[in-house]
């Protein structure tokens, strides 16, 4: 990991969940989501460090009883919360 990789993932994690945030709940610890499909990775490879955005561990990967988690439904995530190239782009003015 490179010194730009390590920066970035500092200040998403200091951002909070942005999905938490796009909903009014402020600031919620994250995990680090790398974004999934074609434009940003190869084929079974991850996407790079710059092409993250932080999610909680419910938006991340398992849901709750009213959320979506990415990993558990990637479409209906996308419809409700938003592509991932739009939260991508709104991260990244943020930071």
């Amino acid at each position: 990991m490179i010194k730009a990789d390590r920066e970035r993932l500092n200040k998403l994690s200091e951002l909070g969940c942005v999905v938490c945030r796009n909903e009014g709940r402020g600031f919620v610890d994250t995990e680090i989501h790398h974004l999934k499909g074609h434009r940003w990775s190869g084929m079974g490879k991850r996407a790079s460090h710059q092409h993250t955005i932080p999610l909680c561990p419910v938006h991340h990967r398992h849901g709750g009883p009213v959320d979506i988690g990415y990993h558990q439904s990637p479409r209906q995530f996308e419809e409700r919360y938003g592509s991932q190239a739009d939260l991508l782009e709104q991260v990244n003015n943020e930071i």
